[in-house]
Protein backbone atom coordinates (compact mmCIF):
# COMPACT_ATOMS: atom_id res chain seq x y z
CA UNK A 1 0.00 0.00 0.00
CA UNK A 2 1.32 3.23 -1.05
CA UNK A 3 0.91 5.42 2.05
CA UNK A 4 2.21 9.00 1.39
CA UNK A 5 5.63 10.70 3.12
CA UNK A 6 3.43 13.11 5.01
CA UNK A 7 1.79 10.62 7.06
CA UNK A 8 4.68 8.42 7.56
CA UNK A 9 6.41 11.83 9.09
CA UNK A 10 3.85 13.61 10.82
CA UNK A 11 3.01 9.65 12.40
CA UNK A 12 6.51 8.30 13.35
CA UNK A 13 6.60 9.67 16.76
CA UNK A 14 7.00 8.11 20.32
CA UNK A 15 4.24 6.02 21.17
CA UNK A 16 3.87 2.89 23.23
CA UNK A 17 2.99 -0.59 21.40
CA UNK A 18 -0.21 -1.24 23.95
CA UNK A 19 0.70 -4.49 25.98
CA UNK A 20 -1.50 -2.58 28.73
CA UNK A 21 -3.28 0.80 29.45
CA UNK A 22 -1.98 2.42 31.50
CA UNK A 23 1.24 1.78 29.82
CA UNK A 24 4.59 1.57 32.40
CA UNK A 25 5.88 4.94 32.55
CA UNK A 26 2.59 6.14 34.15
CA UNK A 27 1.86 3.66 36.62
CA UNK A 28 1.20 5.01 39.88
CA UNK A 29 3.00 2.97 42.73
CA UNK A 30 6.48 3.39 43.07
CA UNK A 31 6.70 0.06 45.39
CA UNK A 32 3.91 -2.38 45.25
CA UNK A 33 3.58 -3.81 48.54
CA UNK A 34 3.20 -7.49 48.48
CA UNK A 35 0.06 -7.87 50.88
CA UNK A 36 -1.83 -5.13 48.27
CA UNK A 37 -0.71 -6.89 45.05
CA UNK A 38 -1.44 -10.54 46.54
CA UNK A 39 -5.24 -9.17 47.74
CA UNK A 40 -5.47 -8.26 44.07
CA UNK A 41 -4.37 -11.42 42.32
CA UNK A 42 -6.71 -13.20 45.21
CA UNK A 43 -9.38 -11.27 44.00
CA UNK A 44 -8.85 -12.00 40.48
CA UNK A 45 -8.28 -15.78 40.73
CA UNK A 46 -11.48 -16.43 42.51
CA UNK A 47 -13.72 -14.14 40.24
CA UNK A 48 -12.60 -15.95 37.43
CA UNK A 49 -13.88 -19.48 36.68
CA UNK A 50 -11.57 -22.78 35.75
CA UNK A 51 -13.21 -22.60 32.17
CA UNK A 52 -11.05 -19.05 31.87
CA UNK A 53 -7.78 -20.06 33.41
CA UNK A 54 -4.58 -18.17 34.21
CA UNK A 55 -1.84 -17.59 32.02
CA UNK A 56 1.95 -17.09 32.88
CA UNK A 57 4.88 -15.63 31.62
CA UNK A 58 8.77 -16.71 32.92
CA UNK A 59 11.61 -14.62 32.32
CA UNK A 60 14.77 -16.62 31.63
CA UNK A 61 16.83 -13.58 31.07
CA UNK A 62 20.23 -15.33 29.89
CA UNK A 63 22.03 -15.03 26.72
CA UNK A 64 25.56 -16.31 25.62
CA UNK A 65 26.53 -13.60 23.76
CA UNK A 66 24.83 -10.04 23.03
CA UNK A 67 22.81 -9.11 20.10
CA UNK A 68 22.91 -5.33 20.06
CA UNK A 69 19.75 -4.66 18.74
CA UNK A 70 17.92 -5.94 21.96
CA UNK A 71 16.47 -3.80 24.51
CA UNK A 72 15.15 -6.72 26.42
CA UNK A 73 16.20 -7.44 30.02
CA UNK A 74 19.15 -9.94 29.65
CA UNK A 75 22.30 -10.67 31.20
CA UNK A 76 25.21 -12.25 29.10
CA UNK A 77 26.87 -15.42 30.35
CA UNK A 78 28.46 -18.47 29.50
CA UNK A 79 28.64 -19.73 32.70
CA UNK A 80 25.64 -22.41 32.50
CA UNK A 81 26.02 -22.87 36.25
CA UNK A 82 23.22 -20.09 36.84
CA UNK A 83 20.66 -22.02 35.57
CA UNK A 84 20.03 -24.61 38.91
CA UNK A 85 19.50 -20.96 41.61
CA UNK A 86 17.43 -19.32 38.96
CA UNK A 87 14.77 -22.33 38.37
CA UNK A 88 14.75 -22.90 41.99
CA UNK A 89 13.62 -19.20 42.19
CA UNK A 90 11.27 -19.23 39.61
CA UNK A 91 9.65 -22.37 41.23
CA UNK A 92 9.95 -20.63 45.23
CA UNK A 93 8.34 -17.77 43.67
CA UNK A 94 5.57 -19.78 41.46
CA UNK A 95 4.90 -20.96 45.83
CA UNK A 96 4.18 -18.03 47.02
CA UNK A 97 1.36 -17.79 44.41
CA UNK A 98 0.34 -20.95 45.15
CA UNK A 99 -0.53 -20.07 48.80
CA UNK A 100 -2.94 -17.26 47.62
CA UNK A 101 -4.60 -19.51 45.76
CA UNK A 102 -8.17 -21.23 47.07
CA UNK A 103 -7.92 -23.85 44.89
CA UNK A 104 -5.70 -25.86 42.71
CA UNK A 105 -4.66 -23.09 39.57
CA UNK A 106 -5.72 -24.26 36.26
CA UNK A 107 -3.11 -23.47 33.70
CA UNK A 108 -4.51 -22.14 30.18
CA UNK A 109 -1.53 -20.22 28.86
CA UNK A 110 2.67 -20.69 29.45
CA UNK A 111 4.86 -18.73 27.13
CA UNK A 112 9.10 -18.75 27.95
CA UNK A 113 10.46 -15.30 27.12
CA UNK A 114 14.07 -13.85 28.34
CA UNK A 115 16.85 -13.51 27.21
CA UNK A 116 17.61 -16.82 25.55
CA UNK A 117 15.12 -19.76 26.99
CA UNK A 118 17.15 -22.38 25.31
CA UNK A 119 19.92 -21.28 27.17
CA UNK A 120 18.79 -23.56 29.40
CA UNK A 121 19.35 -27.54 29.01
CA UNK A 122 16.03 -29.52 28.56
CA UNK A 123 16.54 -30.75 31.62
CA UNK A 124 16.40 -27.55 33.61
CA UNK A 125 13.57 -26.62 31.00
CA UNK A 126 11.66 -30.08 31.66
CA UNK A 127 12.09 -29.64 35.40
CA UNK A 128 10.81 -25.21 35.16
CA UNK A 129 7.63 -26.74 33.52
CA UNK A 130 7.32 -29.71 35.77
CA UNK A 131 7.50 -27.98 39.13
CA UNK A 132 4.55 -25.58 37.82
CA UNK A 133 2.26 -28.55 36.00
CA UNK A 134 2.57 -30.89 38.95
CA UNK A 135 1.27 -27.80 41.71
CA UNK A 136 -1.85 -27.14 38.93
CA UNK A 137 -4.28 -28.67 36.07
CA UNK A 138 -3.71 -28.10 32.60
CA UNK A 139 -6.39 -26.45 31.09
CA UNK A 140 -8.17 -28.71 28.21
CA UNK A 141 -7.05 -25.53 25.77
CA UNK A 142 -4.01 -25.36 27.04
CA UNK A 143 -1.37 -23.21 25.23
CA UNK A 144 2.51 -23.61 25.78
CA UNK A 145 5.26 -21.42 23.41
CA UNK A 146 8.51 -20.44 23.65
CA UNK A 147 11.09 -18.57 22.12
CA UNK A 148 13.95 -20.17 20.80
CA UNK A 149 17.56 -19.25 19.53
CA UNK A 150 17.79 -21.06 16.11
CA UNK A 151 21.44 -21.61 16.41
CA UNK A 152 21.02 -23.18 19.81
CA UNK A 153 17.25 -25.13 20.01
CA UNK A 154 18.25 -28.31 19.79
CA UNK A 155 16.01 -30.95 18.95
CA UNK A 156 16.45 -32.08 22.40
CA UNK A 157 15.18 -28.67 24.09
CA UNK A 158 12.50 -29.29 21.37
CA UNK A 159 11.55 -32.72 22.11
CA UNK A 160 11.77 -31.69 26.28
CA UNK A 161 9.29 -29.30 26.33
CA UNK A 162 6.92 -30.97 23.23
CA UNK A 163 6.65 -33.63 26.08
CA UNK A 164 5.54 -31.38 28.81
CA UNK A 165 3.13 -29.69 26.82
CA UNK A 166 4.52 -27.17 24.02
CA UNK A 167 3.07 -26.66 20.82
CA UNK A 168 4.40 -23.94 19.74
CA UNK A 169 7.65 -22.53 19.44
CA UNK A 170 9.15 -18.70 17.89
CA UNK A 171 12.31 -18.10 16.27
CA UNK A 172 14.15 -14.91 16.98
CA UNK A 173 15.49 -14.45 12.85
CA UNK A 174 15.30 -10.82 12.69
CA UNK A 175 17.24 -10.75 9.42
CA UNK A 176 19.53 -13.08 7.32
CA UNK A 177 21.72 -10.61 5.35
CA UNK A 178 24.99 -11.14 6.44
CA UNK A 179 26.06 -7.65 7.15
CA UNK A 180 23.00 -6.75 9.45
CA UNK A 181 23.69 -9.88 10.96
CA UNK A 182 27.20 -8.88 11.85
CA UNK A 183 26.44 -5.35 13.20
CA UNK A 184 24.10 -6.60 15.23
CA UNK A 185 26.20 -9.63 16.48
CA UNK A 186 23.55 -12.07 15.40
CA UNK A 187 25.48 -14.36 13.14
CA UNK A 188 22.59 -16.98 11.88
CA UNK A 189 23.43 -18.53 9.18
CA UNK A 190 20.00 -19.91 7.27
CA UNK A 191 21.08 -22.99 7.41
CA UNK A 192 20.52 -23.22 11.22
CA UNK A 193 16.83 -21.66 10.52
CA UNK A 194 16.03 -24.38 8.68
CA UNK A 195 17.36 -26.88 10.93
CA UNK A 196 15.41 -25.43 13.84
CA UNK A 197 12.28 -25.34 11.67
CA UNK A 198 12.19 -28.91 10.49
CA UNK A 199 13.19 -30.18 13.67
CA UNK A 200 10.19 -28.73 15.48
CA UNK A 201 7.96 -29.82 12.61
CA UNK A 202 9.26 -33.24 12.83
CA UNK A 203 9.07 -33.18 16.68
CA UNK A 204 5.04 -32.27 16.52
CA UNK A 205 5.19 -28.63 17.06
CA UNK A 206 1.56 -27.07 15.40
CA UNK A 207 2.57 -24.05 14.74
CA UNK A 208 6.12 -22.54 14.24
CA UNK A 209 6.79 -18.87 14.31
CA UNK A 210 9.40 -16.65 13.15
CA UNK A 211 10.27 -13.12 14.34
CA UNK A 212 11.50 -10.49 11.38
CA UNK A 213 12.66 -6.67 12.28
CA UNK A 214 12.79 -3.82 10.03
CA UNK A 215 14.34 -0.85 9.88
CA UNK A 216 18.13 -2.28 11.27
CA UNK A 217 21.24 -1.17 10.33
CA UNK A 218 22.49 -1.14 6.76
CA UNK A 219 18.74 -3.00 5.86
CA UNK A 220 18.26 -2.31 2.21
CA UNK A 221 14.87 -3.22 0.15
CA UNK A 222 16.70 -6.09 -1.54
CA UNK A 223 18.03 -7.34 1.47
CA UNK A 224 14.72 -6.91 2.97
CA UNK A 225 13.26 -8.64 0.49
CA UNK A 226 15.25 -11.65 0.31
CA UNK A 227 14.77 -12.14 3.90
CA UNK A 228 11.78 -12.58 3.16
CA UNK A 229 11.72 -14.85 0.19
CA UNK A 230 14.03 -17.44 2.47
CA UNK A 231 11.78 -16.98 5.18
CA UNK A 232 8.91 -17.42 2.88
CA UNK A 233 9.95 -21.04 1.55
CA UNK A 234 9.54 -22.70 5.49
CA UNK A 235 6.21 -20.93 5.54
CA UNK A 236 6.07 -20.17 9.14
CA UNK A 237 2.27 -20.38 10.53
CA UNK A 238 3.07 -17.25 12.23
CA UNK A 239 5.43 -14.03 11.24
CA UNK A 240 5.66 -10.94 13.77
CA UNK A 241 7.58 -8.45 11.67
CA UNK A 242 8.34 -5.35 13.89
CA UNK A 243 9.61 -2.69 13.56
CA UNK A 244 13.32 -1.82 15.13
CA UNK A 245 13.37 0.10 18.41
CA UNK A 246 16.50 2.79 18.44
CA UNK A 247 16.32 3.32 22.10
CA UNK A 248 20.25 3.21 22.83
CA UNK A 249 19.62 5.37 25.90
CA UNK A 250 18.24 1.84 27.02
CA UNK A 251 19.95 -0.35 25.60
CA UNK A 252 23.59 0.41 25.09
CA UNK A 253 24.69 -2.52 22.94
CA UNK A 254 22.77 -0.11 20.54
CA UNK A 255 25.78 2.57 20.52
CA UNK A 256 28.04 -0.26 18.62
CA UNK A 257 26.52 1.95 15.37
CA UNK A 258 24.95 5.29 14.76
CA UNK A 259 21.82 6.79 13.55
CA UNK A 260 23.51 7.54 10.15
CA UNK A 261 23.38 3.68 9.90
CA UNK A 262 19.71 3.24 9.89
CA UNK A 263 17.32 3.85 7.57
CA UNK A 264 15.65 7.17 7.50
CA UNK A 265 11.48 7.06 8.34
CA UNK A 266 10.69 6.90 4.17
CA UNK A 267 13.27 3.89 3.52
CA UNK A 268 12.15 2.86 6.38
CA UNK A 269 8.54 2.62 5.89
CA UNK A 270 9.32 0.83 2.36
CA UNK A 271 10.88 -1.96 4.00
CA UNK A 272 7.77 -2.42 5.66
CA UNK A 273 5.69 -2.25 2.37
CA UNK A 274 7.92 -4.43 0.76
CA UNK A 275 7.68 -6.92 3.32
CA UNK A 276 4.46 -6.60 3.75
CA UNK A 277 3.08 -7.00 0.20
CA UNK A 278 5.18 -10.35 0.19
CA UNK A 279 3.50 -11.74 2.80
CA UNK A 280 0.53 -10.90 2.08
CA UNK A 281 1.05 -12.49 -1.68
CA UNK A 282 1.93 -15.43 -0.19
CA UNK A 283 -1.37 -16.10 1.93
CA UNK A 284 -0.65 -14.22 5.20
CA UNK A 285 -3.00 -12.20 6.77
CA UNK A 286 -2.47 -8.79 8.84
CA UNK A 287 -4.04 -9.36 12.07
CA UNK A 288 -2.80 -6.52 14.11
CA UNK A 289 0.45 -4.51 15.26
CA UNK A 290 2.75 -6.55 13.20
CA UNK A 291 1.76 -9.65 13.02
CA UNK A 292 0.48 -12.07 10.29
CA UNK A 293 -1.14 -15.38 10.45
CA UNK A 294 -1.71 -18.08 7.54
CA UNK A 295 -5.08 -18.98 7.67
CA UNK A 296 -5.82 -21.89 10.11
CA UNK A 297 -3.13 -21.13 12.53
CA UNK A 298 -4.82 -20.28 16.13
CA UNK A 299 -4.11 -16.60 16.13
CA UNK A 300 -5.36 -16.25 12.34
CA UNK A 301 -9.22 -18.43 13.67
CA UNK A 302 -8.60 -15.52 16.78
CA UNK A 303 -8.83 -12.91 14.73
CA UNK A 304 -11.65 -14.13 12.78
CA UNK A 305 -13.51 -15.05 15.88
CA UNK A 306 -12.52 -11.06 17.19
CA UNK A 307 -11.73 -13.44 20.31
CA UNK A 308 -7.87 -12.15 19.87
CA UNK A 309 -6.42 -10.32 22.88
CA UNK A 310 -3.29 -8.55 23.62
CA UNK A 311 -1.11 -8.71 27.03
CA UNK A 312 2.22 -8.21 27.99
CA UNK A 313 2.95 -11.21 26.24
CA UNK A 314 1.81 -9.70 23.13
CA UNK A 315 -1.12 -10.96 20.69
CA UNK A 316 -2.49 -14.07 22.00
CA UNK A 317 -5.72 -16.39 21.70
CA UNK A 318 -6.39 -16.82 25.72
CA UNK A 319 -8.22 -13.98 27.06
CA UNK A 320 -7.29 -14.55 30.63
CA UNK A 321 -7.99 -11.65 33.63
CA UNK A 322 -5.39 -13.54 35.54
CA UNK A 323 -1.64 -13.64 34.53
CA UNK A 324 1.27 -13.96 36.60
CA UNK A 325 4.62 -12.85 35.53
CA UNK A 326 7.65 -15.28 37.05
CA UNK A 327 11.00 -14.24 37.02
CA UNK A 328 13.58 -11.23 36.81
CA UNK A 329 11.82 -7.96 35.37
CA UNK A 330 8.41 -9.99 34.50
CA UNK A 331 5.55 -8.55 34.76
CA UNK A 332 2.07 -9.69 35.78
CA UNK A 333 -1.35 -8.31 35.26
CA UNK A 334 -4.57 -9.13 37.73
CA UNK A 335 -7.25 -6.90 35.94
CA UNK A 336 -7.24 -4.43 38.52
CA UNK A 337 -3.55 -3.97 38.95
CA UNK A 338 -0.07 -4.54 37.66
CA UNK A 339 3.09 -5.33 39.23
CA UNK A 340 6.74 -5.71 37.93
CA UNK A 341 9.47 -7.88 39.52
CA UNK A 342 13.28 -6.60 40.17
CA UNK A 343 15.10 -6.23 37.44
CA UNK A 344 18.27 -7.10 38.92
CA UNK A 345 18.85 -10.95 39.14
CA UNK A 346 20.75 -11.46 42.62
CA UNK A 347 18.36 -8.86 43.94
CA UNK A 348 15.45 -10.58 42.85
CA UNK A 349 17.21 -14.20 44.15
CA UNK A 350 17.52 -12.85 47.45
CA UNK A 351 14.24 -11.17 47.83
CA UNK A 352 12.42 -14.60 46.77
CA UNK A 353 14.75 -16.54 49.14
CA UNK A 354 13.04 -14.67 51.75
CA UNK A 355 10.08 -15.55 50.79
CA UNK A 356 8.79 -12.35 49.39
CA UNK A 357 7.42 -11.29 46.10
CA UNK A 358 10.54 -9.47 44.58
CA UNK A 359 7.85 -6.87 43.20
CA UNK A 360 9.14 -2.96 42.11
CA UNK A 361 7.03 -0.83 40.74
CA UNK A 362 2.99 -1.12 40.19
CA UNK A 363 -0.34 0.27 39.30
CA UNK A 364 -4.37 0.02 40.35
CA UNK A 365 -6.29 0.71 37.61
CA UNK A 366 -9.34 3.27 37.88
CA UNK A 367 -12.50 2.54 37.13
CA UNK A 368 -11.67 4.85 34.03
CA UNK A 369 -8.82 3.01 33.30
CA UNK A 370 -10.40 -0.08 33.10
CA UNK A 371 -13.19 1.58 30.20
CA UNK A 372 -10.08 2.72 28.99
CA UNK A 373 -8.02 -0.34 28.59
CA UNK A 374 -11.01 -2.16 27.19
CA UNK A 375 -11.29 0.72 24.39
CA UNK A 376 -8.01 0.64 23.61
CA UNK A 377 -7.70 -3.29 23.65
CA UNK A 378 -10.74 -3.22 20.96
CA UNK A 379 -8.70 -1.29 18.99
CA UNK A 380 -5.57 -2.92 18.98
CA UNK A 381 -6.89 -6.87 18.67
CA UNK A 382 -10.41 -6.35 16.74
CA UNK A 383 -9.85 -2.99 14.93
CA UNK A 384 -12.71 -1.46 15.66
CA UNK A 385 -14.97 -0.23 18.91
CA UNK A 386 -18.69 0.98 19.37
CA UNK A 387 -18.62 4.05 20.72
CA UNK A 388 -22.00 3.65 23.03
CA UNK A 389 -19.70 0.89 25.09
CA UNK A 390 -17.81 4.21 26.28
CA UNK A 391 -20.02 7.01 26.52
CA UNK A 392 -17.63 9.01 28.64
CA UNK A 393 -14.34 8.76 26.79
CA UNK A 394 -14.36 11.16 24.32
CA UNK A 395 -14.02 14.89 24.24
CA UNK A 396 -13.67 17.55 22.13
CA UNK A 397 -10.12 17.33 21.17
CA UNK A 398 -10.35 13.65 20.75
CA UNK A 399 -13.38 14.05 18.17
CA UNK A 400 -10.74 16.22 16.38
CA UNK A 401 -8.58 13.79 16.04
CA UNK A 402 -10.69 10.89 15.08
CA UNK A 403 -11.95 13.36 12.28
CA UNK A 404 -8.43 14.21 10.97
CA UNK A 405 -7.60 10.59 10.81
CA UNK A 406 -10.93 9.55 8.85
CA UNK A 407 -10.51 12.34 5.98
CA UNK A 408 -6.67 11.05 6.00
CA UNK A 409 -8.21 7.60 5.67
CA UNK A 410 -6.53 5.61 8.51
CA UNK A 411 -10.32 5.07 10.43
CA UNK A 412 -13.77 4.82 9.33
CA UNK A 413 -16.35 6.76 11.47
CA UNK A 414 -19.94 5.81 11.32
CA UNK A 415 -23.03 6.55 13.99
CA UNK A 416 -22.08 3.94 16.71
CA UNK A 417 -18.11 3.82 16.06
CA UNK A 418 -15.10 3.29 14.30
CA UNK A 419 -13.21 0.86 12.25
CA UNK A 420 -9.59 1.07 11.44
CA UNK A 421 -9.18 0.80 7.48
CA UNK A 422 -6.05 -1.34 5.68
CA UNK A 423 -4.46 1.85 5.57
CA UNK A 424 -5.27 2.83 9.01
CA UNK A 425 -3.27 -1.14 10.09
CA UNK A 426 0.17 0.61 9.81
CA UNK A 427 -0.83 3.22 12.19
CA UNK A 428 -2.72 1.40 15.34
CA UNK A 429 -0.46 2.71 18.15
CA UNK A 430 -1.15 6.35 16.91
CA UNK A 431 -5.23 5.85 17.07
CA UNK A 432 -4.72 3.69 20.24
CA UNK A 433 -2.66 6.59 21.49
CA UNK A 434 -5.63 9.25 20.90
CA UNK A 435 -7.76 7.91 23.46
CA UNK A 436 -4.19 7.35 25.92
CA UNK A 437 -5.68 9.74 28.88
CA UNK A 438 -3.04 9.51 30.98
CA UNK A 439 -0.21 10.03 28.31
CA UNK A 440 -2.42 13.25 27.69
CA UNK A 441 -2.57 14.69 30.72
CA UNK A 442 0.68 13.62 32.64
CA UNK A 443 3.06 13.19 29.23
CA UNK A 444 6.49 13.44 30.53
CA UNK A 445 9.58 15.58 29.47
CA UNK A 446 11.25 12.74 28.28
CA UNK A 447 8.16 11.31 26.17
CA UNK A 448 10.99 10.80 23.42
CA UNK A 449 13.11 8.32 25.36
CA UNK A 450 10.03 6.61 26.64
CA UNK A 451 8.84 4.79 23.73
CA UNK A 452 9.89 3.41 20.51
CA UNK A 453 8.92 5.37 17.20
CA UNK A 454 5.49 4.20 16.10
CA UNK A 455 5.97 3.49 12.19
Amino acid sequence: MNIPIELIKKYNVPAPRYTSYPTVPYWGVETMKNNDWLKVVKRTFDESNDREGLSLYIHLPYCESLCTYCACNKRITKNHTVEDSYIDAVLREWGIYLKTFARKPQIREIHLGGGTPTFFSPENLKKLIDGITSTSVLHEEHNFSFEGHPNNTTREHLQALYDVGFKRVSYGVQDLDPKVQKTINRIQPLENVVRATEDAREVGYTSVNFDLIYGLPFQTEDSVLDTIEKVLELKPERIAFYSYAHVPWKSPGQRAYTEADLPDDSEKRKLYEIGKKALIGNGYIDVGMDHFALKGDDLYDAYLRKTMFRNFMGYTTAQTDLLIGLGASAISDAKYAFAQNEKKIESYKEIIGHDTLPLTKGHFLTNEDLVIRKFIMNIACQGEVRWHDYPHILDFSMNIALLTMAQEGLISLYDNGLRVTDRGMAFLRNICAVFDKRMANNEPVSVNQMFSKAI
